[in-house]
């Protein structure tokens, strides 16, 4: 067993096959090890740094050459140092842990060929430099968090013919002093909008739609909106009428489309959509008839007036099918993930009171993002979902990405409903719905909370809507990853050598439309069902394949990825050094 495990580390070594892997990654392990591979594995604190001086050397030269006693004391020595020992026992059983353990120890002194980690920043940077596929990239904030991405969305214009709010609901940086007005801004027309819609639904004094609010408003944990507060289905008598509200919207909403067609291109004075009305006072009536029922006086006249706004403000918005009419938008930390942190608000005075814990207008980073929410979203069996969808970068100069046609759906635990906003109807996540443990009310809504996009696809060809899939969904998707992609180029940390596999969330509209919500670097890997058991270790595998094995043979399958997107190479310019000179002739006079 020694012998061969000499033997084995020396093939590794000289076909350069040393690996080190930080983090819960036990397939990558195993698959890395079927390829002939020999892990150096890193230390109890998970850092993995260069060795010092040669003395270290000599000593793992001298145990390798003949110190079979010694090999033996050091193997007993290392057993119980790897964090992950019981995963890769389920998962690693080709070899005993022993013979790896041993053949480890006789690789501590190499610099690993090809790295995967959870964070670059515990690696030592001068090791870094030498080890050659690494599965990181650094400088990811302008892709990778919230804060990022809606900074560098509001510039695609600059990269691409493109409108932003076409696939990425509006969204806003609090305590960036501009940013804020202009949410405020956003807020109020939104109100607007959104009272023309409840007009136009009105039958009578009744609410088309509504439903009875939750006997309790006490959630753990759960910061509850002002939406959640007792709502009857219809209006209560004696309850205060506004016949003045609907004519003011409509008159806001056309100031607004007079913006939205350029018609206030030559006017010095500021936006009439700030001015035209009272806003304080509009917001609070708005509240009431939104919120609590309160009743709308409105004419046919001022009723088809109303239909024929909105119509127009349609052609010209491309987020006013998602807002509905409750105006909730949900406040995220700027750098948090999993679902940690979220608000979901639907009164403006909310959001601010947020914001005045942000950092100075001054400062770079803001605490808090403010996004809209999407009020109008597909379903399935009355449950909200969001789309899990992978991609890779393998190279940032020139960018080339490869999108993974495999994808999951994460459910809700309970039905989706805007009057109720617990976390367990409208956050997706994982780690959040683990903590639900009730029974579905529908028994068609998987136990696990998790559905392959094959099992989606059968749904919508149930429906009568297999086609989309391919023709809206996947294409949106695409096209969404490119943009935040062609956005943060410039501004990611690029090493060649590098690659990175990312994780994007996605929500879909009632018309199928994708909208992108988040990116995440080092998306998880850990199976929360079966169906992640098997799509985790599958796109992992490819990853590998898309890295690896391709390098040595570029026609080898790549499983489930196929490229999305390989930029031109640029021309490089001409190299003409440092002396440069002008020769001319003076003109003499005739």
């Amino acid at each position: 067993q020694l012998r061969r495990a000499k033997l084995h580390v020396e093939k590794a070594i000289k076909e350069k096959k040393i690996f080190a892997v930080q983090g819960p990654y036990p397939v990558i392990r195993h698959l890395l090890r079927a390829r002939g591979w020999v892990e150096r594995k890193l230390p109890r604190n998970g850092k993995l740094k260069q060795q010092a001086g040669n003395q270290k050397k000599r000593q793992v030269e001298k145990r390798a050459s003949g110190g079979g006693d010694e090999l033996r004391e050091a193997v007993l020595n290392l057993q119980g140092e790897d964090e992950d020992k019981k995963e890769n026992k389920e998962q690693c059983s080709v070899d005993s842990d022993d013979i790896h353990d041993l053949m480890s120890f006789l690789v501590q002194d190499q610099v690993p060929n090809f790295l995967w980690t959870i964070r670059l920043s515990t690696i030592d940077q001068e090791l870094l430099q030498r080890i050659e596929v690494v599965n990181r990239y650094p400088r990811l904030h302008a892709l990778c968090t919230k804060e990022g991405l809606c900074q560098s969305l509001q510039n695609l214009s600059w990269f691409e013919q493109v409108d932003l709010n076409t696939f990425f609901p509006r969204c806003y940086r609090l305590g960036i002093m501009g940013e804020e007005e202009a949410f405020i801004e956003d807020f109020r027309l939104t109100a607007a909008r959104n009272l023309l819609k409840l007009a136009v639904e009105k039958v009578g004094d009744r609410l088309v739609g509504t439903e009875q609010p939750p006997k309790s408003n006490k959630v753990p944990g759960w910061h509850r909106s002002h939406v959640s507060h007792s709502m009857p289905s219809m209006a209560r008598p004696g309850s205060p009428l506004y016949p003045h509200l609907v004519e003011e919207a409509l008159e806001v909403c056309e100031e607004h489309l007079g913006v939205l067609m350029h018609q206030d291109i030559d006017r010095d004075t500021p936006s009439p959509c700030r001015t035209c009305i009272a806003w304080d006072r509009f917001l609070q009536e708005y509240y009431h008839v939104a919120h609590e029922g309160a009743r709308l006086v409105l004419s046919k006249e001022q009723r088809e007036q109303c239909q024929d706004v909105l119509q127009r403000l349609g052609d010209q918005l491309p987020q006013l099918g998602i807002e509905g009419n409750l105006n909730i938008w949900i406040l995220k930390p700027s750098a948090k993930s999993r679902g940690r942190g979220i608000v979901c608000a639907t009164r403006l005075e909310e959001v601010l009171e947020l914001s005045r814990n942000c950092t100075a207008p001054s400062a770079r980073v803001c605490e808090w993002v403010v996004q809209k929410y999407v009020e109008q979203l597909l379903t399935i069996f009355g449950t909200k979902f969001d789309i899990r969808q992978w991609f890779v970068v393998t190279d940032w100069k020139p960018l080339t990405v490869w999108f993974y046609r495999d994808c999951y759906l994460r459910f809700c635990s309970q039905p989706f409903s805007l009057r109720r906003l617990e976390p367990a109807r409208h956050l997706c996540n994982v780690s959040i719905q683990k903590r639900y443990k009730t029974a579905q009310p529908d028994p068609r809504v998987p136990l696990d909370k998790i559905w392959s996009n094959k099992q989606f696809q059968a749904y919508l060809a149930r429906l009568g809507r297999a086609d989309a899939w391919h023709r809206v969904m996947v294409p949106g998707m695409k096209a969404a990853i490119l943009n935040a992609l062609r956005c943060t180029q410039d501004q990611v940390g690029s090493r060649k050598g590098s690659f990175e596999l990312f994780g994007a969330d996605f929500l879909i509209g009632q018309d199928c439309q994708p909208w992108l919500l988040e990116i995440n670097s080092c998306p998880t890997m850990r199976p929360s069902s079966a169906v992640t058991r098997r799509l985790c270790a599958n796109v992992q595998r490819d990853t590998l394949r898309l890295v690896l094995d391709r390098k040595d043979n570029p026609t080898c399958s790549i499983g489930a990825f196929e490229l999305l997107y390989k930029e031109a190479a640029m021309p490089s310019c001409l190299h003409v050094g440092l002396k440069l000179m002008v020769e001319g002739f003076s003109l003499k006079k005739p």
